[in-house]
């Protein structure tokens, strides 16, 4: 059955000085270097070569019209891009992924990379294998994840830029490569697939091995949504099916009349996520809608508050703060979707008040 909570484990203080701090505390530096800032302050920019594309164009007060020189500007120090198997247009794939973190890394900014294991978005709602991955078994899957995230990684490696953190699987709460990986039948279904957990597990381990075998220092990380629900028993689900993980990722995106006290929540499920596994956490995805909120500022300004201080949170990254004035990438005209609302930057291509605050 679904499990919703699971009492906390024993844990050594030793355990607990693991938490304590992620990284050296030193700036973001070249591109052949690994180095993970004490508190990431960043955005997931995966968008922006497509926005390019189309003519977007981006500026601050100070002149500065780079995306990656304005957002070091608003004091953000790393950069989040996702890696899709075979996109439409090639966006969030191999080589634009690779193209966009010679940029950051030249920017002096450390990488996360984010792997969906899928052609489009993977969360909660979807993970779709990739159609070139027509073995649907476990085992078969598994080697196509290590296949595919070592080729990334490799290239990532090759052209001179080392990524201080790996996502493996993107807001996997049910899984990921359905239906091989999915770890429930329905959405809030209390009925387990039938070997989900152990698939699951399988495809996760996976990743993490090909991840280590490129790069051992950095750290991968499990991620879910609903960053201010009580996750804990979930992480206890995948340690007890024999996989590991460096660090937590949570996303988090408040709504208008109830932040206050999911702001709350959040950091107290930080902090209990980092006492009870031993790894740091990281809000791996923030973001609000530009209307809810005067543009967010004060939202995102009781945000890192909140959880800046806590010794096991290593950071916060803004999920696509670049988009305005209505831009879309091409597949959302095919899918008949609405524009991305939970932008951060003004219609006049400028950051807005919601991002200035995240310094």
């Amino acid at each position: 059955m679904k499990k919703f909570f699971h009492p906390l484990s024993a844990i050594t203080a030793a355990i607990l000085i693991i938490c304590a701090c992620n990284g050296n505390g030193s700036d973001p530096g070249t591109a052949g270097q690994q180095v993970t800032p004490s508190f990431a302050a960043g955005s997931d920019v995966s968008w922006l070569s497509e926005m390019e594309k189309d003519g977007r164009k981006f500026s601050d007060d100070s002149g500065n019209t780079d995306l990656f020189a304005i957002l070091k500007g608003l004091g953000q120090n790393s950069i989040r891009l996702r890696v899709w198997v075979n996109p439409q247009g090639g966006w969030s794939g191999k080589d634009d992924v690779v193209s966009l973190a010679r940029r950051a890394a030249a920017a002096g900014m450390s990488i996360m990379i984010d792997f969906h294991y899928s052609d489009f978005f993977a969360d909660p709602s979807r993970q779709t294998i990739p159609a070139a991955w027509t073995d649907h078994t476990p085992a078969a899957l598994a080697v196509k994840v290590k296949d595919h995230t070592t080729e990334v990684l490799s290239a990532l490696k090759a052209a001179g830029i080392s990524p201080a953190w790996v996502q493996v699987g993107n807001e996997t709460r049910n899984g990921m490569l359905w239906p091989a990986g999915k770890l429930w039948k329905s959405s809030g279904s209390d009925t387990d697939t039938p070997g989900g957990w152990n698939n699951f597990a399988t495809l996760f381990k996976a990743g993490y091995n090909a991840v280590k075998a490129v790069f051992p220092d950095a750290k991968v990380i499990a991620h879910l949504d609903r960053g201010q629900e009580e996750n804990d028993w979930w992480f206890n689900d995948l340690k007890d099916h024999g996989a590991a993980f460096d660090m937590i990722g949570l996303s988090y995106y408040p709504t208008k009349g109830s932040w206050t006290s999911s702001n709350g929540a959040l950091a107290s499920n930080i902090k209990k996520l980092g006492s009870s596994f031993g790894v740091p956490v990281m809000v791996s995805e923030i973001g609000i809608e530009a209307s809810d909120f005067s543009d967010g500022a004060e939202c995102i300004s009781d945000v890192m508050s909140k959880i800046k201080p806590l010794e096991c949170c290593a950071g916060v990254f803004y999920w696509e703060p670049e988009v305005y004035g209505g831009w879309k990438p091409a597949i959302y005209n095919s899918l008949g979707w609405a524009p991305y609302a939970k932008g951060a930057f003004t219609s006049a291509g400028k950051p807005s008040e919601a991002l200035k605050a995240m310094k």
